[in-house]
C-alpha cells in the first residue's frame, strides 16, 4: 500500500472513531510504528489531525459548539456503554444537577423507573425527555442557549446557589492531562462549576474521542470531580494521572 493511500485509510478511520492508535495502525496496515508516526506528522502538518500520546485525534476548533441535535447522533454506542456503567452510582432517593448533554441524557434513561430521584437541570431538552418520568424534575429557568438548548446566565446560576445535592452528573467537550476540563463556551462552563460546587460528589461521563483534545475555556481541574466514567481503557499516562489527582476511574 503506498504512504499517501495509506493516510487516507487512516483518515477515513479517524473520522470513523474519532481516535486512532499508532499501535493499531501499524498491525493493520503491517507496518512498523515509526512509519504510523511519519503518515500521522504528515497528517498533522495539513491540519487533518492532532497527535496526541499514543496515537492521534480529529483536527477541530476549539470554539466548535455542535448543536445538541448533532450530538444527539455521535458516539451513541459509547454513551450507552457510559451510562450503563454510571447508573450503578445513583440510587433511590439520590438528588442529582445534570447537565445538557447527551450523554448524561443517556444516563437519566437508564435511571427510568428507579423512584425518589431528584433531577435539577438547566436542560429544557430534559425537562420534556422527562417529564413523564418518575423523577421529581426541577428546572433552574435562566437565558437560552438555542444551540444546546440549555439555560444559562445570572437566572439560572441563582436557581442552583439555592440546592445543595448528592451528584452533579457532568459531560463535557474535551479531556487534556495538563489544561483538565474543558468546554466550548463560558456560560455553560459556569454551569458546570457550579454545579461542581454544590454537589458532594462529581461524576464526568466521558467518550474516549474527548481524551487528549482541547476547547476554548477550561471549566475545572481533575480534582475537582470524584469519578471519571468512559467507555474504554485509558493509556497508562491517563490511569497516573487520574490516580494522582484522586479521581476513581471506571
Amino acid at each position: 500500500m503506498l504512504g499517501l493511500e495509506r493516510r487516507q485509510k487512516i483518515m477515513e478511520k479517524l473520522t470513523a472513531e474519532r481516535k486512532v492508535y499508532v499501535s493499531e495502525l501499524a498491525k493493520l496496515y503491517k507496518v512498523t510504528e515509526d512509519t504510523i508516526r511519519r503518515d500521522l506528522e504528515k497528517l498533522e502538518q495539513a491540519n487533518l489531525l492532532r497527535r496526541s500520546y499514543g496515537g492521534a485525534t480529529l483536527a477541530g476548533n476549539t470554539s466548535e459548539d455542535l448543536s445538541y441535535r448533532k450530538r444527539s447522533n455521535q458516539n451513541n454506542e459509547s454513551k450507552l456503554i457510559i451510562a450503563n456503567k454510571a447508573a450503578n452510582l445513583i440510587e433511590t432517593g439520590d438528588t442529582v444537577m445534570v447537565d445538557s448533554s447527551t450523554t448524561c441524557r443517556a444516563l437519566l434513561q437508564q435511571l427510568v423507573g428507579q423512584k425518589d430521584i431528584t433531577v435539577i437541570t438547566n436542560s429544557i431538552q430534559l425537562m420534556n425527555d422527562f417529564s413523564g418520568s418518575s423523577f421529581i424534575m426541577i428546572c433552574t429557568g435562566g437565558a437560552l442557549r438555542a444551540n444546546s438548548l440549555a439555560l444559562t446566565g445570572s437566572l439560572a446560576v441563582n436557581a442552583l446557589a439555592g440546592y445543595y445535592v448528592d451528584y452533579a452528573l457532568l459531560s463535557c467537550k474535551a479531556i487534556d492531562m495538563e489544561k483538565g476540563i474543558m468546554e466550548s463556551n463560558e456560560s455553560e462552563s459556569d454551569i458546570k462549576k457550579l454545579m461542581m460546587q454544590h454537589a458532594r460528589k462529581t461524576i464526568l461521563l466521558v467518550d474516549q474521542s474527548k481524551f487528549d483534545k482541547a476547547a476554548f475555556v477550561r471549566c475545572a481541574p481533575f480534582s475537582a470531580i470524584d469519578t471519571l466514567v468512559t467507555d474504554g481503557t485509558p493509556s497508562p499516562a491517563w490511569q497516573k494521572c487520574l490516580s494522582e489527582n484522586h479521581v476513581r476511574l471506571l
